[in-house]
């Protein structure tokens, strides 16, 4: 094919919204990638003739099923399952399971697809994969959270395996959810091997695991900081979410000397101006993984603190942002709001939070802002560290496991200035991250030949 006949990109994503009509959010992360692979490989003709970007955003294979469950007052209810292997050229295949109202097909494809990019930034031997179900353990008791995972993976036990896709958790599956799976594919199997990771410490899971995700996003925060000459401490932060990425966050935020002013859920935010301290974070801890209640209690317990239902934020001026919600959370309108009230710094705990309107909000102010695939790695990093574990046999503490976080978050840090930085002393790190990302897996493929 000579380069003159090559599709531009308008051409390549007409071809991939074709293929997958009404798949927004898809379709919304094959563009992000796409506009900056785009570039990179414009006078890389082996990448063209092997059609290496179209394969990566066809999925290897989705796979739907039916998940049959009996609450409490026995009655029969039905859910939707599926699982998204993306691509396996540098792994087995590695991402989260979600259990959530929101989950789509759609929604699950741009998972997968995402993942592969941030597995591969990671340096570790991990493909790109996604599960999940519309199913919600909010409100369920835990004999019926403990039904429904049996059934869903007595329909996934057969599409995984620890050679073959390794899953973990993800939004409404934490280690609860993890136990009453892993348990399901022990009993089915026979077989004790580490096909799931974010266990429970007692049967091979890995001691940083929880943390991983937030702590991460606070570690490559810190990176882009350190990379001007600057840091964490003193700093304001907003923080959405509260559940274990957003907690883990702020934690790691306040050991840095950060003062965190926001956490949120499904039904509005928090704002303290005090700050959001360990004891309120253990707090909120308890409230959500205890107690299972709402953030709107907050307010009700400390002083000086307000709820502002059905709101999310943004629009609390600070200094760093850190959305660790879900995605699409922060739109080009609260973007703008951010900016104009000092914000330096976005570094993405949660997939995708920020919408393409956002971004290029963030862009033209020139702020410091990593996408989900690298701030956000940590989680996959130490679930790729656990499979180590579980292959091995071994358990390693807490104090080697937190080195080797921070070690693994200042390399992706390092990648994405190498191939982001644009020569003016800006760094995208979008860029960065998509093409460091794209190039492992790419090469990878090359060298197979057409699979």
């Amino acid at each position: 094919m000579a380069v003159s006949d090559h599709v531009n990109l308008e051409q390549f994503m007409a071809g991939v919204e074709k293929r997958n009509p009404g798949q927004t959010e898809f379709i919304q992360a094959v563009r992000e990638v796409a506009q900056d692979i785009f570039d990179f490989i414009e006078d890389k003709e082996e990448y063209h003739e092997a059609q290496i970007l179209r394969r990566i955003a066809e999925p290897d294979r989705v796979v739907s099923f039916r998940v049959c469950w009996e609450d409490d007052n026995h009655n029969i209810r039905v859910q939707r399952g599926w699982r998204v292997q993306n691509n396996n050229a540098i792994g087995p295949y590695k991402g989260g399971i979600r259990f959530h109202p929101s989950v789509t097909e759609s929604v699950l494809k741009f998972l997968a697809f995402e993942q592969t990019f941030k597995n591969s930034l990671t340096g570790l031997p991990m493909g790109g994969g996604k599960g999940g179900s519309n199913f919600n353990p909010k409100g369920k008791s835990d004999a019926e959270v403990m039904r429904f995972c049996q059934s869903f993976m007595t329909e996934l036990y057969r599409h995984i395996g620890p050679e073959t896709d390794v899953p973990a958790g993800d939004i409404g599956v934490g280690g609860r959810e993890i136990g009453y799976m892993f348990g399901q594919y022990k009993r089915i199997t026979n077989r004790w091997e580490g096909v799931l990771t974010g266990k429970g410490i007692e049967y091979g899971g890995s001691q940083m695991r929880p943390e991983a995700t937030g702590y991460g996003a606070v570690y490559f925060l810190q990176n882009m900081l350190k990379h001007k000459g600057d840091s964490i401490e003193g700093k304001t932060a907003v923080i959405s979410g509260s559940g274990n990425v957003a907690t883990h966050a702020a934690e790691k935020i306040v050991q840095l000397g950060g003062k965190v002013l926001t956490l949120s859920d499904s039904g509005g935010f928090i704002h303290d101006p005090d700050g959001i301290d360990q004891d309120k974070i253990d707090w909120i801890k308890h409230l959500k993984n205890v107690k299972r209640g709402r953030i709107s209690e907050y307010a009700d317990h400390f002083t000086n603190a307000s709820f502002h239902e059905d709101k999310r934020p943004w629009d609390v001026p600070c200094d760093v942002a850190l959305p660790c919600a879900t995605q699409n959370e922060l739109n080009e309108d609260e973007a703008k709001e951010l900016v104009s009230n000092g914000v330096i710094a976005v570094s993405e705990g949660a997939n995708m939070p920020t919408t393409l309107e956002g971004v290029k909000v963030f862009h033209d102010a020139k702020i410091m802002y990593a996408p989900g695939k690298a701030a956000n790695a940590g989680g996959v990093a130490v679930s790729g560290l656990e499979m180590s574990q579980n292959s091995e046999r071994i358990s390693w503490n807490h104090e080697r496991l937190g080195d080797m976080l921070t070690e693994l978050m200042e390399g992706i840090h390092g990648k994405c200035v190498e191939f982001g930085d644009n020569g003016d002393g800006y760094v995208d790190y979008v860029k960065g991250a998509n093409i460091a990302g794209f190039k492992k897996v790419a090469d990878a493929m090359l060298a197979f030949g057409v699979v």
